[in-house]
């Protein structure tokens, strides 16, 4: 089992940076998948960003592609989503999120979630 803990959200202006950080505590973080995802109010949680086990395979939504990074530390068992040039659509709680499925963007794929963070963007 993964316990994670979101961090790093806040208010910030249009065209701004935040750096969200995901602590994993558990077993076999290395094993895992991680993925961020968010859910503004009245809408559905969409996901944002992936990664794999090794960091070394990334993908991204189109809505942040260029603006979003996502990396990982596995010695320190921590997923970072480093976002620039936030927008006011941008705004919205923040998930981190576990899988053990290799390659997947669905939220039902994934077996692990974080409480979240609350990121809003001011125009």
């Amino acid at each position: 089992q993964v316990q994670l803990v979101e961090s790093g959200g806040g208010l910030v202006q249009a065209g701004g940076s935040l750096r969200l950080s995901c602590a994993a505590s558990g077993r076999s973080f290395r094993s895992y998948s991680m993925g961020w995802f968010r859910q503004a109010p009245g809408k559905e949680r969409e996901f944002v960003a992936r990664i794999n086990w090794s960091g070394g395979s990334t993908f991204y939504a189109d809505s942040v592609k260029g603006r979003f990074t996502i990396s990982r530390d596995n010695a320190k068992t921590t997923v970072t989503l480093q976002m620039n040039s936030l927008k006011p659509e941008d705004t919205a709680v923040y998930y981190c999120a576990a899988t053990g499925v290799g390659f997947t963007i669905a939220p039902s794929s994934y077996d692990y979630w974080g409480r979240g963070t609350q990121v809003t963007v001011s125009s």
